[in-house]
């Protein structure tokens, strides 16, 4: 009966803005592994990296998930491991397949799955290429544009580019004719609207630029368009299906980090009150934005839909989207017939295909 068991070592934490979701994300995904219709199947492993960088088995990362919250390895008694990346802690060894619960650099952005590779064990979501892809955004729909997808009007920037008087003088001007106010402004490589503001007057745009340029060397901004916010889940390697299609209705201007997590945050609508038409365009684009950046496995796209033109345009690919109770990925397959459990069992397979 041992043999037929799936050792899944689940890595979470990491240095990002998005720890803490992290860590609620992987207690998640964790408890559905152990649950009673899983606990036959798989045997986890968890592994946490504190926000100084150093990794955590055993005792310490099953304390970290019941607690629910992070600490810093200098605050522990006992010697910690170092900061820089030497080895796998103890218990990798027994490790089948990798299951990465990170967001933001380091976890999304291919880094931690080179380490996998490196490892020669299969892991759950996209190789490197499509998670490099994935989180870089200028990247991301530099890829799109290839395939001629629907997409938000937008313009790119460097955090250099805020250091020269000229170029920034520039840069103003090139967005305030092509995109206007309002215009959003976003770090190219963070997840969960981290660093994300919204830009009414040219005060808040160079405000918003320095905070972005602050956070990340790479910049996005985006055309602010009055559209209704659609999601859709997609899930498998060899064969890819995707969900239904879901709707983030927002209690506040647009959906910040505030609406995704806090308790007053977004309306989540499933299924999207929608036309099938524009459902099923939701989902065919989806498989075709996942294709376009080499992503597979485990995947979140977002959408804008233009009700009064009868529009869709693809937002941006999260590749290892949140497992938290407010989560869509999840909610999404449950309302297509997939519970959690059998979600995070599907999702380890699929690493194997």
């Amino acid at each position: 009966m041992r043999d037929e068991i799936t050792t899944v070592g689940v890595i979470f934490g990491g240095i990002s803005g998005e720890h803490n979701v992290s860590i609620k994300s992987a207690a998640t995904v964790i408890n559905a592994l152990r649950d009673n219709s899983n606990k036959k199947k798989f045997e986890v492993v968890s592994i946490y990296i504190d926000e100084k960088g150093a990794w955590w088995s055993g005792d310490i990362s099953e304390e970290v998930l019941k607690e629910g919250s992070s600490f810093l390895s200098n605050h522990i008694v006992t010697s910690s491991p170092s900061r820089e990346f030497t080895r796998l802690p103890a218990g990798s060894e027994a490790v089948d397949v990798w299951f990465p619960v990170l967001h933001g650099p380091n976890g999304e952005d291919g880094t931690i799955q080179g380490l996998f590779k490196l490892t020669g064990k299969p892991f759950v979501g996209s190789g490197i290429l499509g998670s490099a892809l994935g989180m870089d955004k200028l990247a991301m729909k530099a890829a799109f544009a290839k395939e001629h997808l629907p997409q938000v009007t937008y313009c790119k920037a460097y955090a250099k580019d805020l250091l020269d008087k000229e170029r920034k003088f520039h840069l103003i001007k090139q967005i305030e004719s092509e995109l206007g106010f309002p215009c959003f402004v976003k770090p190219a490589n963070l997840g969960s609207s981290v660093g994300i503001t919204k830009a009414q007057t040219q005060k808040e745009l160079i405000d918003g630029l320095t905070l972005a340029a602050q956070l990340d060397q790479r910049i996005i901004i985006e055309q602010s368009i009055k559209a209704r916010e659609l999601e859709c889940a997609v899930l498998g390697k060899k064969y890819i299906s995707a969900s239904c299609v879901g709707e983030i209705d927002c209690n506040s201007d647009w959906y910040d980090y505030d609406s995704k997590y806090s308790e007053n945050s977004a309306k989540i609508i499933i299924p999207a009150p929608i036309k099938e038409h524009i459902a099923k365009k939701v989902r065919d684009l989806s498989l075709l934005a996942c294709k376009a950046i080499a992503v597979e496995g485990i995947a979140r796209v977002d959408f804008f839909y233009e009700e009064d033109k009868d529009s869709i345009l693809i937002n941006e690919i999260n590749t290892l989207p949140g497992f938290t109770s407010k989560s869509m990925y999840p909610l999404l397959w449950a309302a297509s017939g997939i519970n959690l459990s059998q979600l995070v069992a599907r999702l380890v397979e699929s690493a194997k295909e």
